[in-house]
Order: structure tokens, then C-alpha cells, then sequence
């Protein structure tokens, strides 16, 4: 099939990069992304280029060199469908919260939902193309829907898992380790799986283009992410036992790093992973396993998001018994809110969860990061505390204060704390020698009053 327009449904982390970077790569092709949420869609259309949804070193050059050329950001969705060849479905899948697997398994909604919304505009075939990280046989669900379609057309579905890490995205899009496709092995399925790779093979090598059924390669994006959660949580299991016995967790780190059976990637020691992905897809993977009687591997699975858990409370708990010790003033500043540098991404941030403990010891936090909004910090505390309901409303309204400088925060507190990696932070090191700074991401030197994991 010759693709001349492409449509992405989710104008997101996701759906936003990849399409920027499609329509870079191919300007002979107009990829339209289009979103339920017309804020966010008048965001991407912005005039300022700063008040783009989704930070990501680079994109702003790649939104000004093809918006409104052959990139477009659009409210009318039955158009665009309509209109195009190929498909992309880039939605949310949160987690579960209630009904059969509340709490564990993926909530499809979104997903079932663009797939009805296509079955309905559709007015052709088209190449429908799982985006968004799903529970593997997924892709029968969407073509279930997608046969319901009162036009009667044909539709191909394949999966084709993005493996980006915010942060670095762009860099990903254009050197990815790898480009995973999962197609049926009819004749239809693999036109189908080839008119994909031939998107990709503008810029990607075709060594690095995998081709595999659509349940490995659903599979493969579960897989993948609670292998890197794993490693994350292991070495800071060991960070733990490092402090009890006084091994340092860097040392030890970098001399596992040297085994080329292991490697030296993931194995730095931090207050724990966050983002949109590992949490929740390790939980749908823990459902997975426990729906097939795989209670054993379920629990394996299980145990990376407790030592998740664990190592926030224990740094929640090391600064609260420092502060006790030392007859301190329970107040602390909080410096990074996004759950790693160089995104504006805060979903599953350590932050959140260490600051919300903090809260519920009595203290008064004093929070910056360079790119998180105060509305994104006050949603995110809020959403803890409507699930836990440890704590009361205006207790956070009262102890929680957001600057807009690290000068305003480092003024404020006594007690500082290093959470997000961002690379301002590593000024501290000649900060005055009479502030207390707990060093989370160990970016700082070690000295007398920094304290390292």
C-alpha cells in the first residue's frame, strides 16, 4: 500500500516525538496528529513553541521545521482517519482502577474507544497500528471492534511497541537499538508489516528492523521495561545493604559494570523509577502471569515494584532521621519533580512519593524543577492523597511551597534534597558549607555536608 497521509490517534509522549520525527523523515508524506483534548492540541499549535505539551531536547526544532507543512496538529479526527492510509493508535493505558484486575491490569478504554472512533470514519482499508504499550493478544480486542465496522472495510493490525526514553527521545527516534513490527503472517498481514518497515527504513538500517508475530511483539515491550525496572531496583536493593555495612554503592556499581555479561547501563543507584511505563507495565505483566497460573513468576515480577516502594520510604525515613537527630526544623527542599532530568514528565516520580511521606511526617517542603508546572506538582501530590487519604487537603495547601528558581529554594531551607538528575543542580557543589544536602542521584562530590547514596 502506498502511504501518502498518515493519522496518529494520541497526541501525547508518545504519539507528539514519533510523528515529528515521521514527518521530518518524510515530507513527502502528511502525518496528522489528533487528540479528545483540544488543549493539547492548541498547545501543539502554539505560536510560542515553548508551550508545546511534551519537553524533549529537539523537538522544538523538529515542530518548527514541519508544522504546518507536512505535520499537522488537528480537533477534526473523523477527517483525518478518513483521509489516511496508516494509523497510528498512541493513547493512554493506565492502570486499573476498578473492576476485574483493578490495580494490576491495563485499562483498555482509551484504546477500544480509537478503535471504535476508526471502525466508524473509516472509508477504506487501513493499516491500524498499535502504539501504546498493551497486554499481549490486545490486538484481537481492536479487531474485534474493527470487524464491527458498518462500512465493511478491511483493516490490518500490527504492533509496533515504542521503546523511547523521555529524555532522550529524539535521539532514540533517530538511532533507535531497535524498531520492533509484529504483523499476521498472511499475505495481507506481511503487505501490511512491509509498508511499515518501508516508513522506517528512511532513516532506520534495516538490520534493526525486527519483524516478528503481534503477540511477540506485545509481549517484547512488557518484557522489556520490567527487565530495566529490575536492574533499577536491584542495585538499589544493594544501595541499602551498602549503607548497613559501608561499601559504597558506586564502587560496587561500576566494578559489577565491568562483567560484559551484565554491563554497566541501569545500574545506578536513585531514589527509585518513575515515569508512565515500568510501574504499570510490570503490574500488567504480574497480571498476565497470575491470569495463566504463573503465580510464582507473578510474584518474582512483584517483588521489583515493592523494592521500588521500599527504597522511597527508606530515603523518606534516612532524611526524617537525620532531621530528628540534629533537632532540625522540619522543613526540607525538594530540588527535581520530574522522575528524571531533561523531560516535564512527574507521572510515578520518586518526588511525588517521597515529598507525600514527608507530608504525612509534618514537614513543610519547598519544592523547584526547571520544567514541571506548579499546577502538574499540586495535580500529582493530589492524586496520592485522594488515594491514600492520609493527609488533610489544606494540610498541603499550608506546607507545600513551589519557587521558581533553585536561588529561591536553597534560601528557604536548611535541608536540601537532590531527587531529579537535572544538570543545574550539580552547581551545590560550591554551595555554602552550612546547607545539608541529601544527593539522591549521586551528581554531587561527597563532603562533609552532602550526603550520597
Amino acid at each position: 500500500m502506498k502511504v501518502e497521509k498518515i493519522c496518529c490517534i494520541g497526541a501525547g509522549y508518545v504519539g507528539g516525538p514519533t510523528m515529528a520525527v515521521i514527518a521530518l523523515k518524510w515530507p513527502e508524506i502528511n502525518v496528522t496528529v489528533v487528540d479528545i483534548d483540544d488543549d493539547k492540541i492548541d498547545m501543539w499549535n502554539s505560536d510560542d513553541l515553548s508551550q508545546i505539551p511534551v519537553y524533549e531536547p529537539g523537538l522544538k526544532d523538529i515542530i518548527k521545521q514541519t508544522r504546518n507543512k507536512n505535520l499537522f496538529f488537528s480537533k477534526n479526527i473523523e477527517k483525518a482517519i478518513d483521509e489516511s492510509q496508516m494509523i497510528f493508535m498512541a493513547v493512554n493505558t493506565p492502570t486499573k482502577q476498578t473492576g476485574k484486575g483493578a490495580g494490576m491490569a491495563s485499562d483498555l478504554t482509551y484504546i477500544e474507544n480509537s478503535a471504535r472512533t476508526i471502525a466508524s470514519f473509516a472509508n477504506s482499508h487501513k493499516i491500524v497500528i498499535e502504539k501504546s504499550t498493551l497486554p499481549v493478544r490486545t490486538a484481537e480486542k481492536i479487531k474485534e471492534i474493527l470487524s464491527e465496522s458498518k462500512n465493511k472495510f478491511t483493516f490490518e493490525v500490527l504492533s509496533n511497541p515504542e521503546f523511547l526514553a523521555e529524555g532522550t527521545a529524539i535521539q532514540d527516534l533517530f538511532k533507535s537499538d531497535r524498531v520492533l513490527i509484529g504483523g499476521e503472517s498472511t499475505k495481507t498481514g506481511q503487505e501490511a508489516v512491509q509498508s511499515l518497515v518501508e516508513i522506517y527504513e528512511r532513516w532506520i538500517p534495516k538490520t534493526k528492523i525486527l519483524t516478528v508475530n503481534v503477540w511477540s511483539a506485545e509481549l517484547s515491550k512488557l518484557a522489556s521495561n520490567a527487565m530495566l525496572a529490575q536492574r533499577i531496583s536491584s542495585i538499589n536493593a544493594l544501595s541499602a545493604l551498602c549503607e548497613v555495612t559501608g561499601a559504597k554503592i558506586d564502587e560496587v556499581s561500576n566494578a559489577i559494570g565491568y562483567d560484559h555479561r551484565i554491563g554497566d547501563k541501569f545500574l545506578k543507584a536513585s531514589p527509585g523509577f518513575g515515569g508512565s511505563c515500568f510501574k504499570k507495565d510490570i503490574l500488567n505483566l504480574v497480571y498476565l502471569c497470575q491470569f495463566y497460573g504463573l503465580d510464582e513468576v507473578a510474584e518474582f515480577w512483584l517483588h521489583v515494584v515493592k523494592i521500588n516502594d521500599f527504597q522511597r520510604e527508606r530515603l523518606a525515613k534516612k532524611i526524617d532521621n537525620y532531621v530528628s537527630a540534629n533537632n532540625l526544623n522540619k522543613e526540607v527542599g525538594v530540588l527535581g519533580w520530574a522522575f528524571k532530568k531533561d523531560t516535564n514528565d512527574s507521572r510515578e516520580s520518586s518526588s511525588i512519593h517521597i515529598t507525600y511521606s514527608l507530608l504525612e511526617k509534618g514537614y513543610k517542603v519547598n519544592i523547584y524543577d526547571p520544567k514541571v508546572s506548579k499546577n502538574r506538582i499540586m495535580e500529582d501530590i493530589n492524586e496520592v492523597r485522594n488515594f491514600k487519604k492520609t493527609i488533610n487537603p489544606d494540610l498541603i495547601i499550608d506546607n507545600i511551597i513551589i519557587h521558581n528558581s533553585i536561588k529561591d529554594l536553597e534560601n528557604s531551607s536548611l535541608v536540601l534534597i537532590v531527587l531529579t538528575e537535572w544538570d543545574e543542580f550539580k552547581d551545590l557543589n560550591k554551595s555554602k558549607e552550612d546547607k545539608i544536602i541529601f544527593d539522591f542521584r549521586n551528581i554531587l562530590e561527597e563532603k562533609e555536608n552532602i550526603y550520597r547514596l
